[in-house]
């Protein structure tokens, strides 16, 4: 297994859909992509299905997949290559760096698939949607852009609307089941790879999507009394 995880990070070092802590690309994607196609990025991508899956249906938008785990990647990354998906690209980082890599309003939209929901209490600060995240995000993401968040778990589901609540975001759609119903999206029909393995056991895959405003409110202390009030019901 070792042996192929360097393997693998040999490959996407030669892929030229794979940029690795890439230096002064804040505004440049336009130029990488070589069109002025809307930028969308799918954080924590793993294995990319939803950047591999959303280039396909939308090849008018450019997506690019955020992750350091390049073994992972190398699977989504060579799969365009392979489909000849040229409005697809990956980008190795920590999502902690993300403003490093995209000037503000560069960035159209951002999922969130399947994350780590962090479950224990004392590394909520870890949550993807978690505050401090948010204020990375909303420095990057134009004004009509949104976060999608799908996962199995019910607890970053709820921890989430919670942060929407407390922070007074604009919540556009919320959906509890995902497949219970007949209209499901193009979008939400794609599944990565910890969907298919239902870790969660939720027999559910919870969705939302919402906006965030131009400056977001210090609400930590709130927040943080939301997590404690958990920890002591749990």
């Amino acid at each position: 297994m070792a042996q192929k995880k360097l393997e693998r990070f040999a490959a996407i070092k030669t892929f030229d859909n794979v940029l690795e802590y890439p230096a002064n690309m804040k505004g440049k994607w336009k130029d990488f992509f070589k069109n002025n196609n809307p930028v969308v990025l799918e954080l924590a991508c793993g294995r990319g299905e939803y950047t591999v899956g959303l280039a396909g249906l939308f090849p008018h938008k450019n997506y690019i997949g955020v992750d350091i785990k390049g073994n992972r990647m190398f699977i989504g990354a060579k799969k365009c290559l392979t489909e000849n998906l040229t409005n697809a690209a990956f980008l190795r980082t920590q999502i902690e760096k993300i403003p490093d890599y995209f000037s503000a309003n560069e960035v159209s939209d951002i999922w969130i698939t399947f994350p780590d929901p962090q479950l224990r209490l004392s590394k909520a600060k870890k949550r993807l949607t978690h505050p401090r995240f948010l204020r990375l995000y909303a420095q990057i993401l134009a004004p009509s852009g949104s976060i999608h968040l799908k996962t199995d778990s019910p607890v970053l589901f709820n921890f989430t609307k919670k942060v929407i609540s407390l922070y007074n975001l604009q919540l556009i759609e919320e959906n509890e089941n995902v497949f219970s119903g007949s209209n499901i999206s193009e979008e939400l029909k794609i599944k990565t790879h910890y969907e298919k393995l239902d870790i969660a056991q939720s027999n559910a895959i919870f969705y939302l999507r919402f906006t965030l405003p131009y400056n977001l409110i210090n609400i930590d202390t709130q927040l943080q009394q939301i997590i404690n009030n958990e920890e002591k019901a749990g």
